[in-house]
């Protein structure tokens, strides 16, 4: 089985699945992509809160703390990655939710993908990423979340 298809063993015997938001920040209205990695993420056993287009840095940082969430995946297209991730990373912070993994997707030019990283994002997923990456990557994560906290 592959990670889309092979469901999460340790949600399947727990009442607490991987919890995983997916958020749209800024002005960047085009959601397929990440409708679609929402999608894959919730086929592999995770449970998906997905925020929608147009949100504000402190409106996924309020969501991520509302929705007790291990994994945050952001999706973005319309270049403004680096003005937003630095204030959703800081909004997190403040909320004391600097620990939990963050990963981008969409359109970031490779040349930034080493800035993004420095800001605290785990991982960039450019177009052409397999969702078996996406979903591997995101499980470890959360996992990681969870042992760190003594889940």
């Amino acid at each position: 089985m592959n990670p889309t298809t092979e469901l999460d063993t340790r949600a399947l015997g727990s009442s607490n699945p991987i919890r995983v938001l997916v958020a749209k920040p800024g002005l960047d209205g085009h959601d397929r992509g990440a409708k679609i990695v929402a999608r894959a993420l919730r086929d592999a056993g995770m449970e998906v809160i997905y925020t929608g287009i147009r949100q504000t840095p402190d409106q996924i940082a309020e969501a991520a703390l509302q929705e007790d969430v291990e994994a945050i995946g952001l999706s973005i297209h319309s270049g403004a990655h680096l003005d937003l991730f630095p204030r959703i990373i800081e909004a997190l912070r403040v909320r004391g939710l600097g620990d939990i993994p963050v990963y981008a997707g969409g359109i970031i030019p490779p040349a930034d993908i080493p800035k993004v990283k420095s800001l605290g994002i785990r991982e960039v997923f450019g177009p052409g990423t397999s969702l078996d990456e996406i979903v591997t990557a995101v499980r470890a994560g959360a996992h990681a979340e969870r042992a760190s906290r003594g889940l």
